[in-house]
């Protein structure tokens, strides 16, 4: 589904270039959970923004679900980015003015699903992180664990290949850290491919494979028996 061959980015901050990903490799199947661990600066972020479509890369070659994504432009990445990921990030991002339902709606609108096809699917995705009875409900008549389940429903909505979530439990306390948790093994249970960037040891423990980077380079990538 994905595969990465000798990744190489580098920031150019004036006369100073910064080496972010050094020759990275690494394969990712279909229904995977895998988290991606490391100190600040190490890279995880740099990686999840390429394997998301985000950023570009100075060398190397990244093929996500059979298509080359270096050789696609602005209007081909949007499309992969709305078709084949979902994203989770750790701030929700959802606009406060639109209820859950209207929230988890808004990739369809920007891909042209039809009203009624938008709400079915919305109401789905919604039912599948167990938030169907508040679909009424605005961001701010939620609680911070129903914000990020709201989110986990927009990124699904499109049943994309992939569903990447950049330390999606940093902005919860502990309990809705937990349920949080526990939605995405729920997910990955019917079948989700999950790529989780976070610092934290016991939400890795979720994931089924643990890949760690420092200064650019992955330095372990294990499995759990």
């Amino acid at each position: 589904m994905v595969t990465l061959t000798d990744i190489v980015k580098i920031y150019d901050l004036g006369k100073i270039q910064v080496v972010a990903l050094n020759e990275v490799s690494m394969k990712v199947e279909e229904n995977e959970f895998i988290s991606i661990m490391g100190a600040s600066g190490s890279g995880k972020s740099t990686l999840m923004n390429i394997i998301g479509c985000l950023d570009t890369f100075n060398n190397g070659t990244y093929f996500l679900d059979g298509t080359e994504v270096s050789k696609l432009s602005e209007n081909e990445l949007a499309e992969i980015r709305n078709q084949k990921i979902g994203f989770v990030f750790q701030t929700f991002n959802l606009l406060p003015k639109y209820n859950a339902l209207q929230n988890v709606e808004l990739p369809m609108v920007y891909g042209g699903v039809s009203p009624t096809k938008r709400k079915e699917l919305a109401f789905q995705a919604l039912e599948r992180v167990g938030l169907k009875d508040r679909w009424q409900h605005r961001p701010n008549e939620l609680s911070g664990g129903e914000r990020q389940r709201v989110a986990i429903a927009r990124a699904l909505v499109n049943n994309p290949a992939i569903l990447l979530a950049d330390e999606p439990t940093g902005n919860l306390d502990s309990q809705m850290g937990k349920e949080i948790m526990e939605t995405f093994t729920k997910l990955h249970q019917e079948g989700a491919t999950i790529i989780l960037v976070t610092h934290e040891a016991d939400i890795a423990a979720y994931s089924h494979r643990n890949i760690r980077l420092f200064d650019g380079k992955i330095t372990k990538d294990e499995k759990k028996p």
